[in-house]
């Protein structure tokens, strides 16, 4: 059981309305600390509203929420003061150059070591001597990750942070993240970018015109997605011997080939076919992106 102490992020209800116009609706979370917690879905979905509620930005239609046991609506400053944060639409003091915006945004926070900003400069390749407003979107974008990282938080609030990295600095966000996690922070990260959050994520949520459908783990969300496979025979098998294996869908043979559907654990599959000469067995594994995509298709209520 957990503590309190583990639970980083904690809403209970949290809902948003713009007028008659549904934000999220009874968003109920707990993350906790130490995990990287995915936050998925589509552009619309809903996830840029729950972090600018999370962070005070916007303030609920009803329903609570908590950071590091803080209330969010009494307590944002303090909690800020833990928080790096990168907005989705990032927006950066053009005439400034980033380390004149760095170092501003440092004395803002008391002080920030500057040879660790630095550093995580030189890890992104930052044009820290240009006027921003002459950067590219990439290049802004390494910018604002140097400020969400730069005062080492305890809870890193990330809305879509890779958009307009080239691969090279993909890899680099995420061995960043990495080292967080190693440190015992927590991530929270917002995207749309399906092997994003497969590559780095422990936990992961979906959220569907702003309610919640799913909350488990990655590995959770696999087992119950549905693979497709292809088994080669030596010579003809009868199909009826595949045709009551639970979880086997949409059975067809021919020419000593079997093609089906496997929802779940292939375990029973496999012993019934290893009672057959095998020759080839090609299973396409589903992508998280994939799994998405039934989640979507399928008529969900919010699960809690």
């Amino acid at each position: 059981m957990m503590s309190n102490g583990d639970i980083i992020i904690h809403t209970s209800g949290l809902t948003k309305f713009y007028g008659k116009l549904r934000g999220i609706e009874d968003v109920n979370l707990d993350v906790k600390r130490g995990e990287v917690f995915g936050y998925l879905g589509p552009n619309g979905a809903g996830k840029t509203t729950t972090i600018r509620t999370l962070l005070d930005f916007i303030r609920p239609t009803h329903g609570s929420a908590t950071i590091f046991g803080l209330d969010i609506k009494r307590n944002s400053v303090e909690a800020h003061r833990h928080i790096g944060y990168l907005q989705g639409e990032l927006e950066l003091y053009g005439n400034l150059t980033g380390e004149d915006l760095l170092k501003y945004l440092g004395n803002l926070r008391g002080g920030v070591d500057w040879g660790y900003v630095k550093g995580l400069a030189s890890r992104f390749d930052c044009e820290l001597s240009r006027r921003i407003k002459i950067l590219s979107h990439g290049n802004k974008q390494k910018i604002g990750l140097v400020q969400a990282f730069m005062h080492k938080p305890d809870l890193l609030i990330l809305d879509e942070p890779t958009q307009g990295l080239d691969p090279l600095m993909q890899q680099e966000f995420y061995r960043l993240i990495a080292d967080a996690k190693n440190e015992g922070r927590t991530v929270f990260l917002s995207s749309h970018i399906l092997p994003e959050v497969e590559k780095v994520c422990d936990r992961v949520c979906i959220i569907r015109q702003g309610w919640l459908v799913a909350v488990e783990t990655i590995e959770t969300l696999k087992a119950h997605a549905l693979y497709q496979l292809e088994i080669h025979f030596a010579r003809a098998v009868p199909r009826d011997r595949f045709d009551s294996i639970p979880g086997v869908r949409d059975v067809v043979v021919e020419n000593g080939i079997l093609r089906c559907n496997v929802v779940g654990s292939l375990d029973a599959l496999v012993k019934v076919a290893a009672q057959f000469e095998v020759v080839n067995v090609v299973s396409h594994e589903p992508s998280l992106e994939e799994i998405f995509l039934t989640y979507y298709n399928e008529d969900k209520n919010n699960v809690k």
